[in-house]
């Protein structure tokens, strides 16, 4: 089973978004995916992985996670070249489950759980697509899970909403417009107050039967992130996730040491020595990584079995496409310390529906296993057939 093409796929009102397929020598087509800077993850795809990767054995996964992951330069970062391995990756796992018959969790070692709780990233329907930042101010809710206009006008209605369907966690940001006029040096105490107002409503509403996850998105620097740290801890977050810039290990463990919160990281780090340097300094509570950023499936489940070894619960992100929804739900399903795995109901319901043929089941605040071979899931064909698609192959013909 040797990899015979590269292809990508991306689709115009979707631009974050970049689908890798890569085709072998006996016809399978394993799906991959990453997000942001599709365009520069494509052409890196194209020019660089390309020709290190046509004629290579599909099966030998953990071989070509090592070629891609330790590159001369990018081999620290979620950049480029670290989205890029992610992708082939994920479409190697993808592969392999349907080579063989069976699913990715079970090729991972199994089903640690039946089902993964979930929490509802409260973002609205066209959350991410472009890449900038939601300006939900005066922007029309798009539909009845609009929830990024929902936590802003009334989060404790948001939070009924979400116990109605089961779901008894929700992750919010209403610290981030504040960040913008300091460059997140300086938050105003009266700024603070009005940041709390949406943690107010939710527990006025429903108390403790909803868990608040709190996002800063690592806009701030230590002494505002600690400042909001303060003013959080009456409502009991469960976790401030990337309360400062993922740069320097030992302010994060500062911050950890000084919050009063439990700190969530990050996103936006890729490989294990990274996270390495958080958990030897004592600096996370609850590891997050995003399989489309970190390295793939390969490296997200070392990373996590490095956590547990530090005693940390793992929580796969997903804020982004259908694909890496449907590996994470493999990952987190395997994983025996996952604690939750993140969803968006905007997407699920509507749009990675129209995308692929197969979304991960949620029942009453749970997700369950996908049942095909590989990650279970494919790319509708209207999707490879729509003027809105561009496709670019990579084969023998044209390395």
């Amino acid at each position: 089973m040797r990899i015979a093409a590269l292809e990508t796929v991306q689709l115009a009102g979707y631009e974050n978004i970049l689908w890798l397929r890569l085709h072998t020598d006996d016809g399978l087509v394993g799906l991959g995916e990453t997000f942001r800077g599709a365009d520069a993850v494509a052409t890196y795809l194209h020019a660089e992985v390309a020709p290190r990767l046509i004629g290579q054995d599909a099966s030998r996964i953990d071989a070509i996670s090592k070629l891609l992951t330790a590159p001369y330069i990018g081999f620290r970062s979620s950049g480029v070249e670290m989205r890029a391995a992610s992708a082939v990756d994920i479409a190697l796992w993808d592969l392999f489950g349907k080579a063989v018959g069976q699913p990715v969790h079970r090729l991972l070692g199994g089903l640690a759980r039946e089902r993964i709780r979930t929490y509802n990233t409260c973002a609205g329907y066209s959350y991410n697509k472009s890449g900038g930042r939601r300006d939900v101010t005066s922007a029309a809710a798009e539909g009845p899970y609009d929830d990024q206009i929902a936590f802003n006008k009334d989060a404790g209605a948001l939070a009924q909403s979400l116990l109605g369907e089961g779901i008894s966690a929700m992750k919010i940001w209403p610290f981030d417009p504040f960040a913008g006029p300091s460059g997140g040096n300086f938050i105003h105490a009266a700024d603070i107050d009005t940041a709390l107002i949406p943690f107010r409503q939710i527990r006025q509403a429903v108390g403790d039967r909803m868990e608040i996850m709190v996002e800063l998105h690592s806009l701030w620097d230590l002494p505002s992130a600690l400042a909001i740290a303060r003013a959080l801890r009456e409502f009991r977050p469960f976790w401030a996730e990337d309360p400062i810039k993922m740069e320097d290990p030992d302010a994060l463990a500062t911050y950890a040491a000084r919050a009063g919160i439990p700190v969530c990281a990050s996103e936006t780090i890729a490989t294990r020595a990274h996270f390495l340097d958080l958990l030897r300094r004592q600096a996370v509570d609850y590891v997050m990584l995003d399989v489309s950023w970190c390295g793939g499936l390969s490296e997200a489940k070392k990373i996590a079995t490095m956590a547990e070894a530090f005693q940390r619960p793992v929580a796969p992100h997903d804020c982004t496409g259908p694909v890496v929804f449907a590996a994470s739900v493999h990952l987190s399903l395997n994983l025996p310390n996952a604690v939750f795995q993140e969803s968006v109901r905007a997407y699920y319901t509507t749009w990675y529906r129209d995308f692929v043929t197969v979304v991960p089941q949620v029942e009453n605040g749970w997700i369950l296993p996908l049942s095909g071979p590989g990650l279970g899931t494919e790319l509708k064909p209207e999707i490879l057939r729509s003027p809105r698609v561009r496709l670019r192959r990579s084969d023998v013909t044209n390395l």
